[in-house]
């Protein structure tokens, strides 16, 4: 039986949101960074002849560009606008850490929820390795696959690509037809270059290859056995080093504790990601990072801080464009099209410019309002650079205190970083999550995790602490919480479990 259409017709309120032009220009310039902001400003200046360049401060810039923090209440200058602002953001942080020994080349350490960030050139250590290149007699072929193997490096400067795969694309993108055995001649060539250990492609390679430098280099000439247990162990007994089962190599090598205690230091003192060590940000192969806020602390707990315009210019309406329009809307009835069009040109330009003034200014007021809220709430942090001092805090608290709305303070948090006295931190270190015990107690997760952190680096490390253990020492310093808890918070930090601690 066929199946009869009906078409229906109803009512339905919905409630449809849709940002203006203006809008969405300022919601673009609040999630850049200063340095980028920098390049969006001067593309502005060249596209439009309206926006010129000025001397002359704003009024805004004269009363907020500094601010000494009192803690006292202020109202919000943004308009209804910023409030309809309903673009969600998404912050999204993944970790994948191996469980392996910590090495001190490396400089790894197990922070409670951050990185600190490094400044430094934007050279990248694949840059370095290109002029490193050039101090080489190479042939054009043996040329062209280092440039590619060196492009093929990830972050820590290691090579994780087979060679015959290697092979077949240098032949289809470059058109170079080589041998697995002329990359792997090649390769061995990049491996001598600084830092020891680029160009590896296993962990157990590039650990090798740093031990065979210090050997030819004689950083091990006086002690010639000590090149030779440590060779062994990480030729012959990598997997007992990696999960730290020391015990057995202890035994098959027939070592005294002395001799172990040598051995440890000195291997882990070897360098798991050479491609980090060439400066301060060529492993990352990032930008160099410019704080946005400038915090400043005094012996006597008074802060204040500066947004940091970098060269950023002051910018205004040209004048003659403002004459222009003023001349055109006096003669408007006698205008010809021609003189319209020119009038509606004019017109489309100063009121661009007007508009990006007017975001650069509402960017400016925003991060204001949200940097002094978060150094009243996180003052005692900035006055003594105690992390466990960071009280738990979160968007919607910046947000209810601002007046702004939630994705605002997300977008000015995101990428947004604080030059203080006790370093350079993103905007989002700052923020904390709570936890609230069985008793109803509030308490930070980041105090938490600085004391189970400093619980754990306490430790007997022949006899590590187990989670349960963890849980019963944690309640005795007053923070009770649960043993799944404790797990979630050492994984978070990347510490692995009690067994892998075991020295």
């Amino acid at each position: 039986m066929a199946q009869e259409q009906i078409q229906v017709q109803e009512q339905k309120q919905q409630q449809v949101q849709r940002l203006s032009q203006q809008q969405m220009l300022q919601v673009k310039l609040l999630e850049m960074p200063l340095t980028e902001l920098e390049e969006s400003v001067n593309a502005e200046l060249d596209d439009n002849p309206a926006l010129e360049r000025g001397d002359e401060k704003s009024d805004f810039d004269e009363n907020a560009e500094t601010a000494e923090t009192t803690g006292d209440d202020f109202d919000s200058q943004q308009e209804e606008e910023e409030r309809q602002d309903a673009l969600d953001t998404a912050l999204e942080r993944l970790q994948s850490d191996e469980d392996l020994p910590t090495f001190e080349g490396s400089r790894q350490n197990y922070n409670a929820d951050y990185e600190e960030i490094v400044y430094g050139d934007t050279t990248s250590f694949i840059d370095k390795l290109n002029e490193q290149v050039g101090e080489r007699v190479l042939t054009e072929k043996q040329r062209g696959i280092m440039e590619y193997l060196i492009g093929s490096l990830d972050d820590d400067g290691l090579l994780r690509k087979d060679l015959d795969i290697i092979a077949d694309e240098l032949a289809i993108y470059h058109g170079i037809d080589c041998t697995e055995e002329e990359i792997d001649g090649t390769l061995h060539i990049l491996q001598d270059f600084d830092p020891p250990g680029i160009g590896a492609r296993t962990l157990q390679e590039c650990l090798l290859l740093q031990v065979e430098r210090k050997l030819q280099t004689g950083q091990w000439k006086a002690d010639e056995q000590l090149y030779q247990y440590i060779r062994e162990i990480l030729t012959n007994h990598f997997d007992a080093f990696t999960k730290k089962h020391w015990g057995k190599i202890k035994s098959a090598l027939s070592l005294s504790d002395i001799q172990v205690k040598t051995l440890q230091n000195e291997i882990l003192k070897l360098n798991p990601k050479p491609g980090s060590s060439m400066g301060e940000t060529m492993g990352r192969n990032v930008q160099q990072i410019t704080p946005d806020f400038i915090v400043d602390t005094e012996d006597d707990g008074t802060i204040s801080f500066t947004l940091n315009h970098g060269h950023l210019p002051e910018l205004h309406v040209s004048r003659s464009f403002n004459e222009m329009l003023a001349g055109y809307k006096e003669n408007k009835q006698s205008m010809n099209k021609q003189a319209k069009e020119a009038l509606l040109y004019v017109k489309e330009k100063v009121d661009r410019a007007q508009g990006f003034i007017e975001a650069i200014r509402k960017r400016r007021n925003t991060l204001y309002l949200t940097m002094k809220t978060i150094i009243d709430i996180q003052r005692k942090f900035f006055q003594d650079g105690d992390e466990a001092d960071l009280k738990p805090m979160i968007l919607k608290d910046i947000a209810e205190r601002t007046g702004l709305d939630i994705s605002t303070i997300s977008r000015v948090s995101n990428i947004k970083y604080a030059q203080t006295r006790w370093g350079t931190f993103p905007l989002r270190f700052f923020f904390t999550d709570s936890y609230t015990t069985e008793e109803g107690e509030e308490m930070s997760t980041r105090k938490i995790k600085v004391a189970l952190k400093e619980v754990i680096d306490r430790e007997n490390k022949k006899k590590p602490l187990s989670d349960e253990a963890l849980t019963k020492v944690m309640k005795e310093k007053g923070f009770p919480i649960a043993r799944r808890t404790i797990a979630k918070y050492r994984e978070q930090m990347s510490i692995p479990v009690a067994r892998l601690r075991k020295e």
